[in-house]
């Protein structure tokens, strides 16, 4: 059995850095009732609630709910590395779309840390063993954080591969910032140039400056999945549907190959956009917007050939020819992406989910894609999970 289900309401609060944000029972909650007044209901209706977070203790999801209210409902905490937020949404479809709730809440939040991520168990093995041997025997660089070494081998392969330019990574961040100027949810809201982003700290000679990677960041957002009779019940909006959503881990290629950008998740992201091109019968020449998982700009050019918006191989031809922004092929990242919005990993997924309902509303504003209708949303965690989501105006 699967049932139509549609983005009730949305809700978000600003991104903040680490040290300038409000506790995060206070941020979840705040996203939370953003929103069920989106939906134009009470807590009181809601069935379930996936809760997502990567840094936290267990049950922190109550922890936070709990400021909302305290109705007895079945709570699940989520952790699925940065795919974290959009795991919660897919659960939430899930349970609607089978029948076994008509209501659910799905949040996310982060309060993290200042610095690059690092493990906090170090007593145990940890989950990125087999990641972090395939990378010393690709690139070595143990000299920097695990996330740049991961993603910048990535880029270097694509480089490697295709010629690419160190230029084109920050033509990619430069076009993030002019989106994000428009976005009062952002971090980062000021404009720079691709000279700026070539000019900033060098972090690996020749293949990444400091400008080219997502800055860690705490926030909190939601969004209401409900069924078309809940919704038809409760005068929610029923503008926009969960039109096909596939979830992907990690295959034997992911270390097989021998190829960074495998390792990063490429695969993983390629199959789970084919699952949902086939379920909802289109191709991605439909796709008008897209919200994809720049942590690095390496990986956004790497997510256009993984999601089929240009050839393998193409990637930098499609960014140079301005492909990838307003009055191109298909607008990416309109929000301003994770390098420009920020990453704070548990609620990165739901606020992709809440820029893409907000287009195919045609209530974002200067960053409003004209005749906008189908809208996709990647959004990936390492370890490994990719969740891919297509949107539909109805």
């Amino acid at each position: 059995m699967s049932r139509d289900v549609y983005i009730g309401g949305v809700g978000m609060i600003p991104f903040k850095k680490p040290g300038t944000h409000a506790p995060y029972p206070e941020m979840a909650a705040t996203a939370t009732r953003a929103a069920l007044a989106d939906a134009g209901i009470g807590y009181e209706v809601v069935q379930q609630a996936y809760v997502g977070y990567v840094y936290g203790d267990s049950t922190a999801g109550q922890r936070a709910l709990y400021e909302v209210g305290m109705s007895g409902i079945p709570i699940v905490n989520v952790n699925n590395n940065c795919s974290t937020g959009s795991t919660a949404l897919f659960l939430a479809r899930q349970a609607v779309a089978s029948g076994a709730a008509e209501c659910v809440l799905a949040l996310g939040f982060e309060h993290m840390n200042p610095g690059a991520l690092g493990a906090v168990f170090n007593d145990r093995p940890s989950p990125f063993e087999r990641f972090d041997d395939a990378t010393r025997e690709l690139v070595g660089k143990d000299d920097i954080p695990l996330a740049l070494r991961y993603f910048g081998g990535a880029g270097l392969a694509h480089m490697e591969a295709h010629g690419t330019q160190l230029s084109t990574f920050a033509k990619i961040r430069a076009k993030a910032s002019r989106h994000a100027a428009h976005n009062p949810m952002a971090l980062f809201r000021t404009v720079v140039t691709e000279d700026d982003v070539m000019n900033s700290p060098v972090m690996w000679p020749g293949v990444m400056t400091r400008l080219m990677a997502c800055p860690p960041t705490c926030g909190a957002a939601a969004a209401i999945v409900c069924s078309e009779a809940f919704a038809a019940a409760h005068n929610i909006d029923r503008g926009v549907r969960i039109r096909a959503q596939a979830m992907t881990t990690d295959t034997p290629v992911s270390f097989e190959a021998r190829d960074m950008r495998e390792l990063v998740g490429f695969s993983m992201a390629r199959d789970a956009a084919r699952q949902v091109y086939e379920a909802a019968g289109i191709g991605p020449g439909d796709v008008d917007v897209v919200e994809l998982h720049d942590c690095f700009a390496h990986n956004e050019l790497l997510s256009y050939e993984a999601l089929g918006l240009c050839p393998e191989g193409g990637a930098e031809k499609f960014v140079i020819d301005g492909d990838n922004t307003y009055g191109g092929q298909v607008v990416t990242n309109p929000s301003g992406g994770l390098l420009s919005k920020g990453h704070p990993l548990g609620a990165t997924g739901l606020a992709q989910c809440t820029e893409l309902v907000q287009q195919l509303r045609g209530t974002a504003e200067q960053r409003q894609v004209q005749g906008a209708r189908l809208a996709l949303q990647h959004n990936l965690g390492l370890g490994g999970a990719c969740v891919v989501t297509l949107y539909e105006k109805v």
